[in-house]
C-alpha cells in the first residue's frame, strides 16, 4: 500500500499557479523596496545628530535619550532639521538666537521667517505628521529647553503604528515563505525571528530613553529584523521561480 496516500499534503511553491507566483512576487518586491526606503528615511532623519555625518550608535542615543546638556532645537539643527535649511547661515542664526536666551522680538524678526520658509510644512498641526509644531514663538521656545530625547507620548504613537503595520507585513511575507521547502525547525525559527526582533526593537526604544547604552540593542534588533525579512523574501523568490524540488521515489 502506498504510505504517501495516508500522509497529509501541505501546499508548497510547486503547487502555486503562475498567476499566484506573479502576485506573490510583486508583493515581495514592493515590500522589499518599501523597506529600503524606510531605511533611507531612518538614515536621513537620525544621521548627524552627534555632529558627525553618517548614522551611528551615538545618533540613536541622542534620538531616544537626548543630550541633556543641549536643547532639543539645537540637537535638531545638528541632525535632520539642519539639512532642510537653505544654508549654514540660517542654522547659525537660529543657534545664536538660542544662545542669547531666545527673546520673542528676535524670534519674530529673524528666526520665524526661516522656519516659515523651510520647516512648517512638516512642523505644524495641519501636516498630520506628529512632529513638534514650529508655528509660534511659544511652540519653538519649548524646544529651547534641555533635550531629553523622545517623549513617552511620541514613542507610544510611533510604537502602535509600527506594531500594527509591520506585523501585517511580516505575516503576509511569512505566509508566502512557509511554502518553501526546507527543514521544518529552520522554517519555524525563520518566521518567528522577525517578530521577536521588532518587539525587542520597540521595547529597546523605551529602555534607551532611560539608559542610553541600550541604543546598541536598537541597532542590533533592527538589523536582525531587516536581515531576517530579506532572507524570507529572497528565499521565497528563489524557490518560487528557480528551485527544482527533489522528487523522492514512491514506496510501493
Amino acid at each position: 500500500m502506498n504510505k504517501e496516500l495516508n500522509m497529509p499534503h501541505y501546499r508548497r511553491m510547486t503547487d502555486a499557479s503562475i498567476s499566484e507566483k506573479i502576485l506573490d512576487t510583486m508583493f515581495l518586491i514592493t515590500i522589499g523596496l518599501g523597506y529600503l526606503f524606510a531605511l533611507a528615511h531612518l538614515y536621513y532623519s537620525d544621521q548627524g545628530r552627534d555632529g558627525i555625518p553618517g548614522l551611528s550608535v551615538d545618533d540613536i542615543k541622542i534620538t531616544y535619550y537626548g543630550e541633556h546638556q543641549k536643547t532639543r532645537l539645537g540637537a535638531a539643527l545638528n541632525g535632520a532639521m539642519g539639512v532642510n535649511l537653505e544654508n549654514p547661515g540660517q542654522k547659525q542664526t537660529i543657534a545664536d538666537w538660542i544662545g542669547r536666551g531666545g527673546s520673542e522680538n528676535e524670534f519674530n524678526s529673524t528666526v520665524a521667517p526661516i522656519l516659515n520658509q523651510n520647516c512648517i510644512v512638516c512642523h505644524s498641526s495641519e501636516s498630520g505628521m506628529g512632529l513638534p509644531p514650529l508655528t509660534s514663538y511659544n511652540d519653538v521656545k519649548k524646544l529651547t529647553e534641555s533635550d531629553h530625547g523622545a517623549s513617552i507620548q511620541s514613542l507610544v504613537r510611533v510604537s502602535h503604528i509600527h506594531l500594527f503595520g509591520i506585523a501585517f507585513i511580516l505575516f503576509f511575507v511569512g505566509r508566502i515563505f512557509i511554502l518553501c521547502e526546507m527543514p521544518v525547525m529552520l522554517k519555524r525559527i525563520a518566521v518567528a525571528v522577525p517578530f521577536f526582533a521588532i518587539l525587542l526593537d520597540i521595547l529597546s526604544w523605551y529602555a534607551t530613553r532611560l539608559i542610553p547604552e541600550f541604543a546598541v540593542v536598537v541597532v542590533l534588533s533592527g538589523a536582525l529584523m531587516g536581515i531576517s525579512l530579506a532572507i524570507q523574501i529572497f528565499v521565497s523568490l528563489y524557490q518560487m521561480w528557480f528551485y527544482t524540488p527533489k522528487i523522492e521515489p514512491i514506496e510501493m
